[in-house]
């Protein structure tokens, strides 16, 4: 991920095992406020343990999260109370989404696990007129300036894990039990591939080895 020495790069490894913190919930907030006050339907794909759709629950008449792993889906139920308007099921992200259309449409480190255009379609389908989609997504470094991100974020992410753990050794959180893969896909493709499907998609990269994309159904 970066181009920092393999010496450096593998005490840092340690280090963030000791002191681990979830990247994908660090966005969270910058989420809602891409997001309405209040809308409608709201759908997280990839909902792994559902911390995402039961933020979105606070200001949705109803969620839905879809996420193909039913062990993850078994313990996001498990974590959700009966009162929260949110609702998960096993699903596929191209062929097994609730029908809608939904207000707003999520996806959080699941993208680069699905065809990529593909995906994207789908959500636009799923998406009502004026709806919102978000998505926080991994991408593959190639440029220069993708390196010095992520040489700029490695010492970041083990100062992070420290100070929101107190400096203690902590496990994993729920969150980051959902199976991974590293992206193959760079952000210039990314954006490419995005705006042809989503004219007017607004992508940017972030710190911590994630891009972000808007875009509001016309």
């Amino acid at each position: 991920m970066t181009s920092l020495p393999p010496r450096l790069l593998q005490a840092l490894d340690r280090f963030n095992a000791a002191h681990p913190w979830d990247h994908n919930a660090h966005y969270h907030p910058w989420i809602l406020r891409q997001l309405p006050h209040r809308f409608g339907s709201a759908l997280d794909v990839g909902s792994g343990s559902g911390d995402l759709a039961r933020l979105l629950a606070t200001r949705a008449d109803e969620v839905h999260g879809v996420d193909s792993d039913p062990v993850i889906t078994s313990r996001a139920r498990a974590l959700t109370s009966e009162e929260a308007a949110a609702s998960f099921t096993v699903g596929d992200a191209l062929t097994g989404l609730p029908a809608g259309p939904h207000d707003v449409i999520t996806c959080v480190a699941t993208l680069h696990h699905l065809p990529f255009t593909e995906a994207l379609d789908a959500f636009r389908r799923h998406l009502a007129p004026g709806g919102t989609l978000v998505v926080v997504g991994l991408f593959r470094p190639q440029t220069a300036t993708d390196h010095v991100l992520g040489a700029t974020a490695a010492p970041l992410n083990a100062a992070t894990g420290w100070l929101k753990n107190g400096g203690r050794r902590v496990p994993r959180p729920t969150s980051m039990t959902a199976r991974t893969r590293p992206a193959d896909m760079p952000f210039s493709d990314i954006t490419e591939a995005a705006r042809t499907v989503l004219p007017g998609a607004r992508l940017r990269r972030r710190l911590f080895w994630r891009y972000t994309l808007t875009w509001s159904r016309p």
